[in-house]
């Protein structure tokens, strides 16, 4: 009997802690400085208006009024960090060459049209501009904008680049790094550690673990971005108001990607995700200003 009754106890008190702590996490847990806080994300810089990763598509989106840019990067045979979701440039240039295999004035222009990603039988049909752009040109016409950037490719010199053009444009505080796998992010973390990091796959794994146990509001996180893809198998699991609410109060901003209709645009603002992510930056900006979603101060 008095086993039973100290396990009961025991657990009972671990429970109404874990409650507490997940509503309160700032009892146990410093917030985390929010050096930025973004709630219009342009993905790929709005590749259902412009061709995607184009300085076109970034300007567009930045003229929208969007709170950051999410882009992707790659590094030449002559080691110039490029923008580019692709590192084969089959679908993006009708060429079946790899960016690494060629130098930066080797790589050929964008197609004239490009399937959107996240939208069915959806295409963007460019202008003027179809030139991969490099990293550098982006921080130089965009020094104010906040930008996301995918590291797509497990490679020490393209971590090492990116880190040092950060440093150089002064956008430690601007910036956000990382990628789906684990052993990338560990690298970028390592290589400069005043960059923000995104939680890897692993690491959302892990989060997930800790949530339904309990013992998140028990643990240190060094991530400061969660990025929720939707639709996916840990969509349901992952949209959960008290997790998003108990992120938010630890300083980790919340975004859903990629949501492209005014019924997710909704669903994700109501379960109290901190921003959007979205191939469509002007529906995005028209239904935020319809709904009276303010953009961060």
């Amino acid at each position: 009997m008095c086993a039973a009754i100290y396990i009961v106890s025991t657990v009972t008190g671990y429970v109404l802690t874990s409650a507490l702590l997940l509503k309160c996490p700032t009892l146990l847990h410093r917030r985390k400085k929010e050096r930025f806080l973004s709630k219009h994300i342009s993905h790929r810089g709005g590749a259902g208006e412009n061709l995607e990763n184009t300085m076109a598509a970034f300007k567009h989106a930045v003229d929208l009024g969007t709170d950051m840019l999410e882009l992707d990067c790659h590094l030449t045979k002559d080691e110039q960090v490029v923008v580019s979701h692709d590192g084969n440039l089959t679908r993006l240039c009708g060429i079946n060459a790899n960016i690494s295999d060629l130098t930066y004035t080797e790589l050929p222009p964008y197609l004239c049209k490009l399937g959107v990603t996240f939208q069915r039988e959806c295409f963007c049909e460019g202008g003027e501009d179809k030139s991969i752009p490099l990293l550098r040109d982006v921080f130089d016409a965009f020094p104010n904008t906040p930008i996301n950037i995918d590291i797509k490719v497990n490679n020490d010199t393209l971590i090492k680049k990116v880190s040092e053009l950060v440093v150089k444009y002064d956008r430690e505080d601007m910036t956000v790094w990382g990628n789906s796998r684990n052993h990338i992010v560990k690298k970028c973390y390592k290589e400069n550690p005043h960059i923000p990091v995104l939680f890897s796959f692993p690491r959302v794994l892990h989060l997930l673990g800790l949530f339904y146990t309990g013992l998140l509001p028990f643990v240190p996180l060094k991530e400061q971005f969660l990025e929720i893809p939707m639709p996916s198998l840990l969509t349901n699991l992952l949209m959960r108001k008290a997790l998003f609410q108990h992120l938010t109060a630890r300083g980790i901003q919340v975004y859903i990607w990629v949501l492209n209709d005014e019924e997710d645009f909704q669903r994700a603002f109501d379960l109290g995700a901190t921003g959007v992510m979205t191939d469509f930056p002007t529906r995005l900006k028209e239904f935020m200003d319809r709904n009276g979603i303010s953009k961060p101060q």
